[in-house]
């Protein structure tokens, strides 16, 4: 993974006493609440229901077991002893004390990280796919390339005070894991007819309160012009992206509103003045961060091997979880293992300081001291021999790390919602909880099959609800929390954004909601066919009769 050098260590260092320094004005009255806001924003902290949180940048994902130890550590020492990974990769404290984030952002630069540009109207944290590197299906690893754009973006000077927000995506695979589509810019990299490196490009997608999906602005464009390329459709944007509603501040917002082809001219007009300027990358260049991400020190193995697959015809439990939690892998002789952070009965995406340790220690014995973690809010290690894979099993199993739902109904995306966003309409937690415990038959979920839910507590979309195969929006209805629900919506390849079924729930009603959607698929499914295939050849029509069926019922009754 990519490692600081003298320049980057300074700039970190340099930014942790540029902030201590401003908190220490702000506690002392020297500066405004107002004056404030936008330092602290700049360094991550945010102000929330409850508490201050503070988002710690996780560069597309990629984790050293030293850095996850330390996470471990802070959150034991100035939190509540757990953090939250998001679906941006990243992790939040939900309760530092505002007087300690100078400290905490002291410690996180002693392993080289920090908060930098994880809020704020900047260009934020680089994504990609948790597979980088080790997915057969890869066709470049986009890494390297992901590093080069966090370089760039960060501190950039004209970019530091965009309209809004601005997500970037990159994906170098066959299939897309990286939602590239419902992002402000998706990048998929591949190789063309002459066998080069190349880039097709996406923009003005995003979800939140108008969700749309990208269009192609460019299907062919050579990777050297990578940074000058985003560099033009930001200068677009940043040139006419609202600033007096935020609502329709997004470059999605522009992009719909020019059309794809006026966009599309002025970012080549604009792209015409940058193309061969500086930030066109060399090889040079790309190769020194290459050598960042070369391939781990494989050893020579066999495809198969013989103590695993006796534990799997052995252990029930051992192979229930590896049907659902390992991964092919480029080599021969290792998996990828997901490790999920979505146990029955808490809060999806949490681990607590002693997981993240137990986390970090199996990374450093069996996986080259390296995790990473996913969209879906797990953490993946990465190059894990087939012969190692049931002591990985057992001792995550110890910490409640090896739930085996990665996939199915219970493995919940969900942001923090109310219980912690001062944003949020309604709480998120409780609710996928409470459909966790619907479903809380293992042999039920696998008969369910593959399918995604995904909840949000408000329009914002942090928990993705839109590209869910079952989305839940949390909303205000007459100053109560009320549930919307959508379906059929998805990622990857083929993404689409759900619709809705019809009017809001209300808390309570949710679990037997989702399980009427379920009742609906399991009786209209053809073999092999998964919810988001049902949905889509069915149409909405017939969850929404049967979600329904009762309160016309109950209506028709009341007015008889």
């Amino acid at each position: 993974m990519y490692k600081y050098d003298e320049i980057d260590q300074t700039i970190v260092d340099e930014r942790v006493a540029q902030y201590r320094d401003q908190t220490r004005r702000y506690l002392a009255g020297e500066l405004s609440e107002d004056e404030f806001r936008p330092l602290r924003l700049q360094n991550g902290l945010y102000i929330q229901r409850h508490a201050p949180m503070l988002r710690i940048a996780v560069p597309y994902g990629l984790l050293s077991s030293q850095q996850l130890r330390k996470l471990g550590d802070i959150a034991n020492q100035y939190d509540k002893a757990y953090g939250h990974f998001t679906t941006r990769q990243n992790m939040q404290l939900n309760w530092p004390k505002l007087e300690n984030v100078p400290d905490i952002l002291a410690e996180l630069a002693t392993v080289q990280m920090h908060a930098i540009q994880t809020s704020g109207n900047c260009i934020r944290n680089i994504t990609t796919d948790q597979f980088a590197g080790v997915a057969p299906d890869e066709v470049i690893d986009p890494r390297a390339m992901a590093e080069i754009i966090r370089q760039w973006s960060t501190f950039h000077p004209e970019f530091a005070l965009l309209p809004r927000k601005f997500k970037i995506a990159v994906s170098g695979t066959k299939n897309d894991r990286a939602v590239v589509q419902a992002h402000d810019i998706g990048m998929e990299f591949y190789l063309d007819s002459n066998q080069q490196v190349a880039i097709k490009v996406w923009v003005g997608g995003g979800l939140g309160r108008t969700p749309i999906l990208g269009s192609v602005i460019r299907e062919h464009l050579e990777w050297q012009h990578a940074l000058t390329y985003c560099e033009a459709i930001v200068r677009v944007y940043n040139l006419h992206g609202r600033r007096d509603n935020a609502y329709k501040a997004r470059i999605k917002i522009l992009v719909k509103a020019l059309g794809i082809d006026e966009f599309k001219r002025q970012v080549e007009a604009e792209w015409s003045h940058l193309k061969d300027a500086p930030n066109t990358i060399t090889e040079a260049e790309l190769a020194r961060v290459a050598t960042h991400f070369e391939p781990m020190p494989y050893e020579t193995l066999p495809a198969h091997d013989a103590s695993f697959d006796a534990a799997i015809v052995s252990n029930v439990a051992f192979a229930a979880w590896a049907k659902r939690s390992l991964h092919a892998h480029k080599v021969a002789g290792y998996r990828a293992v997901t490790l999920s952070l979505k146990p029955h009965g808490q809060a999806p995406g949490d681990a607590t300081s002693l997981q993240m340790q137990v986390v970090a220690d199996l990374a450093e014995q069996y996986s080259f001291g390296e995790l990473r973690v996913s969209h879906e809010q797990n953490l993946i290690l990465a190059d894990v021999k087939i012969s190692d894979l049931f002591a990985v099993w057992q001792k995550a199993r110890a910490h409640g790390l090896a739930s085996p739902n990665v996939g199915l109904l219970s493995d919940i995306i969900c942001c923090p919602g109310g219980d912690f966003c001062s944003l949020a309409n309604a709480k998120s937690i409780p609710i996928a909880i409470a459909i966790q415990m619907q479903f809380d038959n293992l042999d039920y979920l696998h008969d369910i099959g593959d399918i995604e839910l995904n909840i949000s507590g408000c329009m914002n979309a942090c928990g993705h609800h839109h590209v869910g195969h079952i989305g839940i929006l949390g909303i205000d209805k007459d100053g109560s929390e009320w549930y919307q629900v959508t379906i059929g919506g998805s990622q990857g390849n083929d993404a689409s954004i759900g619709s809705v079924i019809g009017p809001a729930f209300s808390a309570d009603e949710m679990p037997n909601v989702v399980q009427k959607l379920i009742d609906v698929y399991l009786q209209e499914r053809n073999a092999e066919e998964r919810f988001i295939d049902t949905v889509r050849r069915l149409g909405i029509t017939p969850f929404k009769a049967h979600v329904y069926a009762d309160k016309a019922l109950a209506k028709n009754e009341v007015a008889a």
